[in-house]
């Protein structure tokens, strides 16, 4: 093709029939859509779906992610759109790259996010690898997350859609994989608008629900999984105060995570407490007021760094930060102990920091992400 040729849709100088992209498609409608959109612009689409783990049990399961009805449903949207699709057995690496340290970090004291291990650990990793076995030119994901380019090549920016932003569990993609990839939904202001698209295009999955589970955890039982992964993981210990005074008896540490404060089964305190710390070496859950769980430093590694200059070439970082999912991002200043590892300074502090979430950094001016790390100890 020649180089004067404009740049397609995915930033290829070539026409759309000549670049195969492939689709990971979990079944739902975000990943649908993308297929389907790519498709009826003329690219040479391959759909992946992933079998994650053994789906006969969640095959009842609502908003299972790559369960058997998912596939189900992702091989129906292939068909209804007329581009190949496989499916890959990827149980084994699934098991050891995201369940069992899932499990463990439950059983350490830690409040892990699997999702983000996958990201990180099969889908950006093994999938992308076979993506490239395939020829592709790129992978598109249904993930809710901006791909621009900026001086120095493709950057990690939020979702259009604040309520949608999936930046959080995105954090540890490399430079090397956002060069192969694509988002093809971050720019749309509402799931509304994706799930008109899936009506257009008269997909089977337009009004399929949203998932809201991890996918391998059947009901949102996260403990009972874990329990039937490690047993005796549910071993009843103490209830103590700061002070380490009993106060009652729980039924196991991993049903409990920082800053919780119902089903603690200690009623009668005058003040009410929440969970500040698990000690899982001695099967005690810490329980103490709400202002013991104000936090200001934060021990950070595995760092992904996202920014233009190296991570250790400056001794600080002004930038905005997210410790949950679920919250804002606030104001912070992160420095530097080497290319991984970082304390993290909250200027105002907050509740509920717990290890094994995800500090995730934030330019303070615009939308960019600049990578983030895991949280590993509290202060």
């Amino acid at each position: 093709m020649s180089k004067d040729m404009p740049l397609n849709s995915l930033g290829f100088a070539k026409r759309p029939e000549d670049t195969r992209v492939v689709v990971a498609m979990s079944g739902g409608v975000d990943s649908s859509v993308v297929a389907a959109e790519l498709a009826q612009q003329g690219y040479d689409v391959v759909g992946v779906t992933l079998q994650l783990y053994d789906h006969g049990a969640a095959l009842a399961k609502k908003g299972a992610c790559c369960a058997g009805r998912d596939i189900h449903d992702a091989r129906r949207v292939a068909e209804t759109m007329g581009f190949p699709h496989y499916v890959l057995d990827y149980e084994n690496i699934f098991q050891e790259a995201v369940i069992d340290e899932f499990a463990d970090a439950y059983l350490g004291g830690a409040t892990p996010v699997p999702c983000i291990r996958c990201n990180e650990r099969v889908k950006f990793k093994d999938l992308l690898e076979t993506a490239k076995d395939l020829d592709a030119d790129c992978m598109a994901t249904g993930h809710y997350i901006q791909r621009k380019m900026g001086p120095n090549g493709p950057e990690l920016h939020s979702a259009a859609d604040s309520n949608r932003d999936q930046s959080y569990f995105l954090f540890s993609t490399t430079p090397e994989q956002l060069s192969f990839l694509r988002f093809p939904l971050g720019h749309l202001h509402s799931k509304a608008e994706t799930r008109a698209l899936a009506a257009k295009h008269g997909l089977p999955v337009a009004d399929k629900p949203d998932s809201q589970d991890i996918c391998f955890v059947p009901n949102g039982n996260y403990a009972s999984v874990i329990e039937k992964l490690r047993p005796g993981a549910a071993d009843p210990g103490e209830i103590v105060d700061m002070d380490g005074n009993i106060l009652g008896e729980h039924r196991g540490v991993i049903h409990y995570t920082i800053g919780q404060r119902r089903g603690l089964g200690i009623g009668g305190m005058a003040d009410p407490l929440y969970v500040v710390k698990l000690d899982p070496d001695h099967r005690r859950v810490i329980v103490g007021p709400k202002e013991a769980l104000a936090t200001r430093t934060i021990p950070v590694r595995e760092i992904n760094w996202l920014g233009d200059e190296p991570f250790t070439s400056r001794k600080e970082w002004h930038v905005s930060v997210k410790v949950r999912s679920t919250r804002p991002p606030r104001a912070a200043i992160i420095r530097p102990i080497s290319a991984t590892e970082a304390e993290v300074e909250l200027i105002v502090p907050e509740e509920g920091v717990s290890p094994g979430q995800a500090c995730v950094f934030y330019s303070n001016d615009d939308s960019r992400i600049f990578g983030g790390g895991w949280i590993w100890k509290g202060r």
